[in-house]
Parts: C-alpha cells; structure tokens; sequence
C-alpha cells in the first residue's frame, strides 16, 4: 500500500545520501521481492556494475534487479559475493509459508504467491487464500476492502 512504497523510498533516499545500512537492507530487500523494494531500488542503466555470467549464475532474480542489488551492496561497502550467497541462502530456505494455518504445504518462498492486494501474505494457492479470507485471518490485516 502507499505506507510500504513509500517507507521504501526513505530507505533509498537514506541509501543514497550514504546510510550503509539502509544500502545493505535495500539490497537485501530487492532480492527478497519484498513489496516496492525492486520497483523503488532500482537503479537501471546508472549502476555501471560490471556482472559476470559468474555472478549472475544461480540466482533466481532478474538480471536487472541483480544488478541493482549489487550496485547497492557495493554502496553499503559490503561484500557482494557474500551477500548474495547469504539472500540465496534465504530465499532458498524452505518452510511452510503459507497463511493459511490448515495449510501443510511446504516450499520455496518464490514458489508461494503473495496476495494480490496487499502484496506481503503470501499463499500455496488460490484455495487456501480464499479459504483463510473466509474465515477472517488475512481480511483483518490486509488493509482493503474488497477481496477478488
């Protein structure tokens, strides 16, 4: 919603005017595909960041937000290789991240679909969002009044 787009825009804002720790949370949040990140970190053709196939190679992000990932982790002085290793490592994790509580499917965070409202909940499929919409868990916190 408008408070997630633009509490990203003071991150990068906070980013550019030198907060290291705001580059770090932006890269991390733009791997992640957490809401507004990649929309709002991107930084296209101004990163100048050299990628090799070798870098690029087993990630499952586009090569665009890649790049910018990267442009802000060498912003924020850290380390790329190991920074994308570790959002790998997270965005590889599997568990249950379903919002449905009956739900027991188990996965990949990118394999789970995040709600087409809100864009933070994210669910195994179609019957379990409408199910756990039903019985009132994510429409109490989505923030919108209708549901598809």
């Amino acid at each position: 919603m408008r408070s997630k787009r633009r509490a990203m825009k003071w991150m990068r804002k906070a980013a550019e005017n030198g907060d290291t720790g705001a580059c770090l949370q932006l890269a991390c949040r733009m791997y992640g595909d957490e809401p507004y990140a990649r929309e709002v970190g991107n930084v296209g053709e101004a990163a100048g960041v050299n990628t090799s196939a070798a870098v690029m190679e087993g990630h499952d992000v586009p090569p665009d937000v890649l790049t910018s990932v990267i442009y802000w982790v060498h912003r924020g002085e850290g380390n790329a290789s190991k920074a994308l290793e570790v959002y790998r490592g997270e965005a590889m994790k599997g568990g249950k991240h379903c919002r449905n509580d009956g739900c027991e499917v188990v996965g990949l965070l990118k394999e789970f679909k995040r709600c087409p409202q809100c864009r933070t909940t994210r669910y195994c499929g179609a019957i379990c969002q409408n199910e756990d919409w039903i019985a009132g868990g994510h429409k109490e916190t989505c923030g919108t009044a209708t549901h598809r």
